[in-house]
């Protein structure tokens, strides 16, 4: 294993997918609640996008499934969808309000963010970054976050007699964030395996921030639902897999080789490689084109 290499700074995340108990009612909630549009659906699957060409969200229905109490596994805690401007996130917020759902905010000063669960208490943030010029490091080289309110009456004000047309193109995956079984194990996993980069080292919050690029970050880890915490189970409901995109193949199969030199398991299935994490969530790597 090279113990040096680093993920290309361009490198994204794309689609995640999520076991769900009931494909219509998340369909439902997706497209109407927060906004996206559908792509493709089977019996037990849906394909969900913001362009009409690139799917974001797969979602999966489960047989005789099964959902767990919040904070109670390893696993997701939320998926973060970035929208690309303040314009966009307000007339989401304007939709989200009238859905009447329970909506939690955020203001972390590298972004403005909310929260909402879907109908199995799967997390998702919805956010727009603010320049990235503005964001701030602190002596340790982490960024400056906080959770401060968002400023909702300037939101509104910009969105202002602008009609809700769903997630407008441009929407992608910004960033997933998940329960781990250990902070030091997800560190070296995700820092000393797949080269991502810290950019936030939050002891006191028991979170770890890592990105590519230097990005604020592209996963989020912690260890609220407890150190050791069980993993997801397969026929449980909550994420399937999320997707690391890179921008070619030499660097994909750059990614695969270190993976196979740590021992990690490499499968391919019906053309995409996949790999699993420490706490049994497939990665999907792929490339951009």
């Amino acid at each position: 294993m090279n113990t040096t290499y680093q993920i290309p700074a361009t490198t994204h995340l794309g689609e995640v997918s999520l076991r769900i108990m009931n494909l219509n009612r998340s369909i439902k909630f997706y497209t109407e609640v927060v906004g996206l549009k559908l792509l493709e659906r089977s019996d037990k699957l849906a394909t969900l996008t913001a362009d009409g060409k690139q799917s974001l969200l797969r979602l999966e229905e489960l047989t005789d499934g099964i959902t767990l109490p919040e904070r109670s596994h390893a696993g997701l805690y939320h998926f973060a969808i970035l929208l690309p401007d303040r314009k966009s996130l307000g007339l989401a917020l304007r939709n989200l309000a009238a859905s009447g759902i329970d909506i939690g905010q955020g203001d972390h000063l590298v972004s403005e963010a909310f929260y909402i669960s879907d109908p199995d208490q799967n997390g998702i943030e919805i956010y727009a970054d603010r320049a990235r010029d503005t964001w701030k490091r602190d002596s340790d080289n982490n960024y400056v976050m906080a959770s401060d309110p968002v400023d909702v009456e300037s939101l509104f004000a910009i969105s202002e007699n602008e009609p809700w047309q769903g997630l407008p193109a441009g929407t992608v995956i910004g960033h997933v964030h998940f329960h781990v079984r250990s902070l030091e194990e997800a560190r070296n996993y995700y820092t000393g395996i797949l080269g991502f980069d810290i950019v936030g080292n939050f002891a006191n919050m028991s979170a770890l921030f890592v990105s590519a690029g230097g990005y604020h970050h592209h996963l989020g880890l912690n260890i609220w639902a407890g150190v050791n915490a069980p993993v997801n189970p397969d026929n449980a409901t909550g994420i399937d897999y999320f997707t690391i995109v890179y921008a070619t193949q030499e660097q994909l199969d750059q990614a695969l080789e270190q993976l196979r030199q740590s021992g990690a398991v490499v499968t391919q299935v019906e053309g995409t490689w996949f790999t699993v994490d420490p706490q049994n969530i497939r990665i999907r790597l792929t490339t951009a084109n």
